[in-house]
């Protein structure tokens, strides 16, 4: 199964650039792991014009089955990811897309049309920081299925 990272904005830190790009380069063999990035609302709007811009920009990248990243989703392990995407592709999804909102998150409109709304815990991250968090879950989720070793 192909995953998507749909995500507003552009890392600027080449480190997290870096570390991402490896993932990617991992998750080659698995299926492969895209990164899409949409650009980010013009700043002097309305914060809720901004999450509706961005959020219409990430529905419209985004590509088979839709997990929208939020704080209010479901939490998952890393083995349960993995079995959601196991069940994903079984049911013939070929591919996936994690939708990552800008800073003031997804419109309610995104939360309700994405097929899941997924969630990494109730902390903040930097959206830089969690691409490279989500990117290792992605990686983790498909070694996990295909029997490498990587998963303790």
């Amino acid at each position: 199964m192909k995953a998507n990272i749909v995500c507003v904005g552009k890392i600027k830190e080449s480190y997290f650039t870096d570390a991402v790009g490896e993932y990617v380069k991992r998750c080659s063999r698995f299926g492969g792991l895209n990164i899409i990035e949409v650009p980010e609302a013009p700043q002097g709007k309305p914060v809720e014009q901004q999450k509706e811009m961005e959020s219409a920009a990430l529905l419209q990248k985004a590509k088979g089955y839709k997990i929208a990243m939020d704080f209010r989703g479901r939490q998952l392990d890393s083995e349960r990811l993995a079995a959601l995407l196991d069940e994903l592709a079984t049911k013939g999804y070929g591919e996936v897309s994690f939708l990552v909102g800008g800073s003031n998150g997804h419109s309610d409109a995104l939360r309700e049309s994405a097929d899941m709304v997924l969630s990494m815990g109730n902390y903040t991250f930097p959206h830089q920081l969690f691409r490279v968090m989500l990117a290792e879950q992605i990686y983790r989720a498909m070694t996990i299925n295909a029997g490498v070793k990587y998963h303790k």
